[in-house]
């Protein structure tokens, strides 16, 4: 994990405001902590140690001499059903530096990976170390809970023999064992003194349910023993300073800035707890090899000018060239599936900013996914029809549950090679990391799957009108929200998607390529428009339901990633600011004054389209995206405004109290849907959009005439509208 267990970042991300003691244990003693992990945007090393340092800062306000004694306790325990399964084992240890403390090895169930913790504190002639290596909260231990608080009591240290007591014997089963850590120190009159403690956690291994096992990325830098613990413990008590020197100079450009409101800075920063809390596992490996040997076949692909492998050959080489490992982080801890493409897109924007070689290197993986098929045969639930696990072609929904990266579509509600959205989000991503990180060589390697994903996405323009259409299911991230024909949030990303693809085709030198994809962008904005627009807003679809007119929040998705990669506008600006303000009267200040966020679905007449689950809830990473692309379009006010009411109702006293566990949605009366949600994230495109990356600012600008990228020739073609583009021939 990047950095696991007890909130370990949180702290430090409003570390101005340490954590006090008030009036405990001396109403003269003035007690606070700060917790700290390495979290440091761009540093692929440190970034990925399971550990965490807690400074206590002891300010002794009154005329005597205090002498202060800290205890840290740990349990041998993770939960679950090793808790009290026996075999554990403490250890004391005396390590370098001054360094002390207790291994706390545990035996975990069903023969998954093991655990060594180890607690830690750091001696200097100020502070003494003192450990006691077992105590027992149940069971027959040889000292209880009871006893070893006495002895603090009484003396304030353990006997330092206990450094001589070796490992323990393995607990017995129904016994919960523990460790103990004393830190002792004087404290003058008026005087102040540090004592810091390091808690580090040894799982080399990641163990998945159908047996796939990998290393942890830590494992690159302090090996595979469980040992590894106490020279993790070693290294955050010396490095701790230079850590949070690095934090600091991380977030106090933002912290300072005038420009953002206070309540911005909190949640932007602590909204990043999903990156340590969401499920996150970060391995030290290159899965190239180890992918199934009948997954493609290749096949020249002329539009692209690339070789795009199919069914029957070994898959293409996407080597970890900027070795970071691999990454996975969950959908939510309800919903329990890898890297779920639909919601990244939302979230990855955090990535990108702080840890852009993550998200190459995730975007590499989806792109070697597109090219693979999965014959499996599986059922939707939706409908009890049967389908095929993975089409090649298709974005996968995520890269699975039980066997990430192999078996790739953990969700089975709908047929997702069906769905709408996911080819032009893939598109859409690729083009904006381009983009941002001015990276040719990851161009260059997901270009073939660029190609394919776009080519696969053509079978749903029905009439041939270059626009695609939606199948009249909920064939979109909206899983519950049906939609037909064209429809403004899938017609805009396909939109945005061919823009995209010309501009990435253009800078790889695919200039026929770009060529085409504009002559289908001209076309598909036309009917897009001429179906979809109602003169203040795009329709929800052009159906002829009664939710077809409704006003969606999320309709300018696409338009939000064109103008965050530095791409021209989709539409005319007045109508893109026309859209925005519509959304903001009616799904966000007609909802409770703007205090909860913005309503996925709104009728035209006011009230909250109950069409189904989703249209009438509000989704917290789409409000932030929406936010987004009112930044984007000059609408600070607005773009506060709406992003103010997920603090409001998340995150502030007054709230519904879901702090460090933001919900996917929640309903007008308050009710929540799935804690600890990946999508949230999105507050990071807000960041993105106030700070643009250096290399989408220094692009060159391009305008109007030449976003088209059109050819005379094909100039000709849109001037006569004689040449009618079939859906079998497609418009590449």
């Amino acid at each position: 994990h990047i950095i696991k267990g007890t909130a370990n970042m949180l702290m430090r991300l409003t570390s101005s405001y340490p954590f006090d003691f008030k009036g405990e244990p001396d109403p003269e003693l003035k007690l606070s902590c700060r917790q700290i992990s390495p979290f440091i945007p761009h540093n692929y090393e440190e970034s990925s140690l399971p550990v965490s340092v807690f400074v206590y800062t002891l300010v002794n306000t009154g005329k005597e001499r205090a002498k202060v004694s800290l205890v840290m306790t740990w349990a041998n325990s993770i939960g679950g059903l090793s808790h009290q399964s026996g075999g554990h084992v403490n250890e004391p240890f005396i390590g370098e530096n001054g360094i002390s403390g207790v291994l706390l090895h545990h035996k975990t169930a069903n023969n998954n990976p093991p655990v060594t913790f180890a607690v830690a504190a750091l001696e200097n002639q100020n502070v003494d170390v003192t450990v006691l290596p077992i105590f027992g909260l149940s069971g027959e231990s040889s000292v209880t809970a009871k006893e070893m608080w006495g002895t603090m009591v009484q003396g304030g240290c353990f006997d330092r023999d206990n450094f001589n007591a070796g490992p323990s014997m393995p607990s017995s089963v129904g016994d919960t064992v523990c460790a103990a850590v004393s830190a002792s120190t004087w404290v003058e009159p008026h005087g102040r003194c540090t004592v810091v403690f390091s808690l580090a956690w040894s799982s080399p291994e990641v163990k998945f349910k159908k047996g796939s096992t990998y290393h942890r990325r830590y494992t690159k830098f302090y090996g595979t023993s469980p040992r590894s613990a106490i020279n993790l413990a070693q290294d955050a008590l010396m490095k701790y300073k230079h850590w949070e020197e690095e934090i600091d100079k991380w977030q106090t450009p933002i912290l300072r800035d005038e420009r953002f409101p206070e309540w911005y800075k909190i949640t932007l920063f602590n909204e990043l707890y999903f990156l340590v809390a969401g499920g996150t596992v970060w391995i030290d490996s290159d899965l190239s090899s180890s992918l199934p040997e009948d997954s493609d076949l290749p096949l020249h692909n002329s539009t692209c000018n690339s070789t795009v492998p199919l069914i029957g050959s070994s898959p293409p080489d996407f080597d970890d060239k900027e070795n970071v490992g691999k990454f996975l982080y969950l959908e939510g801890v309800e919903y329990f599936m890898w890297c779920t493409y639909d919601v990244h897109f939302y979230a990855s924007f955090a990535l990108l900013d702080l840890f852009p070689k993550i998200e190459l290197s995730i975007q590499r993986d989806f792109a070697r996914a597109v090219l693979r098929e999965d014959r499996t045969r599986v059922r939707f639930l939706a409908d009890g029809t049967w389908g095929t696990r993975k089409v090649i072609g298709a974005v996968p929904h995520d890269l699975g549950a039980h066997d990430p990266w192999h078996e790739l579509n953990a969700y089975n509600i709908h047929d997702t090679s069906r769905w709408k959205d996911l080819n032009p989000k893939f598109v859409l991503q690729v083009y904006r990391d381009f983009a941002a990180t001015d990276d040719m060589s990851f161009g260059r390697d997901v270009w073939p799957a660029v190609c394919t994903a776009m080519e696969y996405i053509e079978q749903f323009d029905r009439d041939g009108d270059c626009m695609i259409e939606n199948d009249g299911f909920p064939d979109q991230t909206y899983d519950a929200w049906t939609v037909l024909g064209v429809s403004a949030y899938c017609g805009c990303l396909w939109l945005a998607a061919l823009q995209a693809a010309a501009a990435m085709a253009r800078s790889l030198g695919h200039d026929d390529y770009a060529d085409r994809c504009m002559v289908k962008f001209a076309k598909a904005k036309h009917v897009f428009e001429a179906k979809l627009w109602n003169g203040s807003y795009f329709n929800y679809d052009s159906g002829t339901s009664y939710s077809s007119r409704s006003i969606q929040a999320d309709q300018l998705a696409g338009q939000w990633y064109t103008a965050s990669s530095g791409l021209p506008p989709l539409f005319d600006e007045d109508r893109i600011k026309c859209t925005l303000q519509k959304i903001f009267d009616y799904n966000v200040m007609r909802v409770k004054g703007g205090r909860i966020g913005a309503v996925n679905g709104m009728h035209p007449n006011g009230k909250v389209d109950e069409t189904c689950m989703q249209s009438r809830e509000i989704w917290t990473g789409v409000t932030y995206s929406l936010a987004a692309t009112m930044l984007l379009h000059g609408m600070e006010d607005q773009a506060f405004t709406t992003a103010q009411g997920i603090f409001l109702a998340g995150w502030s006293e007054e709230g519904y109290g879901y702090w460090f566990q933001t919900p996917e949605a929640w309903t007008i009366d308050g009710h929540y849907r799935s804690l600890i949600y990946m999508r949230p994230l999105a507050i990071w495109a807000m960041q993105h959009a106030l700070s643009p990356p250096r290399a989408i600012l220094e692009a060159p600008k391009v305008n109007t005439m030449e976003r088209a990228y059109v050819s005379p020739g094909a100039l000709q073609f849109l001037q006569d509208s004689v040449r009618k583009i079939t859906p079998k021939s497609g418009c590449f």
